[in-house]
C-alpha cells in the first residue's frame, strides 16, 4: 500500500510517501517540502496572516497534486502548533478544505508527543526498555516517556525553537548580532519554569533509554560530532549534554545570519538554532540526562505506523 503522510508543521509543509504494510517496514518512496515558516507569519492578534494563508494554500495544493501523481492510496494530512495556536485556525482549515480539497487534521500537542513516541518505541524495538523522549518542534516541545507503545506521559510545551527564537530572542534571520547575554539567560529561566512542573511526571514514569527526535537535536548532535546525514538513516548517532553545552557556548557567540555556514546547519532553520539548544541543554539538565540517542524518526513515521496498525487484518 502507498500511502502519503502531509504534515503542515511550524517550519515546513512535508509530504512524505511510503510503500508498506501491517508488520513491514515502511520504506520511503518519495519526499518534498516547503519552507513557509507559519510560525513567523503569526500577526499581533494571534491569527495566520493572509499572506501565511495564501502560502500554506498553495504548498498543500502542490503537495497533493504529488501525491495524485504518485498514485497514493491514502493521503494522510494533519497540522501541528502554528495552525493549531492560529486564532483563526477554523477559517484557515476550511479554506484549505474548499480551495485543495484536502482536510488537515489539528492534532493535539499530546498526540504528537504520543505518535513521535510510538515511532521511537517501534525504531528501537522493546529491548529498549523503558524511553524518555524528547521532540522540539518549530512551535512546541513534545516530551512523553513509558515502557509500552502508548507512553505513561505525554505532554507538549510552548516551547518550540521557533516560537522562543521569535517572541522570547526578538531573532531576525538576517541579524548581523547574536543575541545578547541578558536576553539568552532570561530565556533559560522561562525554559526552566515551564519545564518544572512536567519533569517531576516525567521522573516518576523513568527511563532506561533517553532518546531525541527532531531537525534541531540532529542539527546540534552534528556540531557535536555526530555522524553527517550523508552516513546514512542507520548510523548510530548520540548527543551527551557536556557537547551540547560546547555548541551551546559556541553559537550563542554567532550573529543568526551566518549560523548557516556551519556545517550540518540547515539554512532554513539556522536562525533558530540558538534557543533549540536552550531547550535541549535545559531538559537534558532539569532531567538529568547524560546523553541522548537520536531517532531517525518522529511524528510522521508515527502517523504511518498508526494507519498501517488500522489496516491490520482482521
Amino acid at each position: 500500500m502507498r500511502l502519503g503522510v502531509l504534515d503542515v508543521g511550524s517550519n515546513t509543509v512535508h509530504l512524505l510517501v511510503v510503500d508498506g504494510h501491517h508488520g513491514a517496514h515502511p520504506w520511503p518512496a518519495h519526499s518534498e517540502k516547503v519552507v513557509l515558516r507559519l510560525a513567523e507569519q503569526i500577526g499581533p492578534d494571534g491569527a495566520l496572516t493572509g499572506a501565511g494563508a495564501d502560502s500554506l494554500i498553495k504548498a498543500v495544493s502542490m503537495a497533493s497534486t504529488a501525491a495524485d501523481g504518485l498514485d497514493v492510496d491514502d493521503l494522510l494530512a494533519f497540522a501541528t502548533s502554528a495552525v493549531r495556536d492560529a486564532t483563526n485556525a477554523g477559517e484557515v482549515l476550511a479554506r484549505v478544505r474548499d480551495e485543495t480539497g484536502v482536510r488537515l487534521a489539528v492534532l493535539s500537542g499530546a498526540d504528537e508527543a504520543r505518535m513521535t513516541f510510538l515511532a521511537v518505541r517501534r525504531w528501537f524495538g522493546w529491548s529498549a526498555g523503558r524511553l524518555l523522549v524528547m521532540d522540539i518542534g518549530g512551535g512546541s516541545l513534545e516530551l512523553a516517556a513509558g515502557i509500552d507503545e502508548d507512553p505513561a506521559v505525554a505532554v507538549s510545551l510552548p516551547l518550540g525553537a521557533g516560537r522562543l527564537s521569535r517572541e522570547r530572542l526578538r531573532i531576525d534571520p538576517a541579524d548581523t548580532a547574536p543575541p545578547s547575554a541578558e536576553a539568552v539567560d532570561e530565556l533559560r529561566e522561562y525554559v526552566d519554569a515551564l519545564l518544572d512542573p512536567v519533569a517531576k511526571q516525567l521522573t516518576e514514569v523513568g527511563w532506561e533509554r533517553p532518546v531525541a527526535t527532531s531537525k534541531t537535536f540532529r542539527m546540534l548532535a552534528r556540531l557535536a560530532g555526530a555522524a553527517p546525514s550523508g552516513a546514512g538513516l542507520w548510523a548510530r548517532r548520540r548527543l551527551t549534554r557536556t557537547g551540547l553545552r560546547q555548541v551551546l557556548g559556541f553559537i550563542r557567540h554567532i550573529p543568526p545570519g551566518q549560523l548557516h555556514e556551519l556545517e550540518g546547519v540547515s539554512a532554513g532553520r539556522a536562525h533558530q538554532l540558538l534557543a533549540g539548544a536552550v531547550v535541549a541543554e535545559a531538559v537534558m539538565r532539569r532531567l538529568d540526562v547524560d546523553h541522548v540517542d537520536i531517532c531517525p524518526w518522529a511524528l510522521r513515521e508515527g502517523v504511518i505506523l498508526c494507519r498501517l496498525d488500522q489496516l491490520a487484518p482482521g
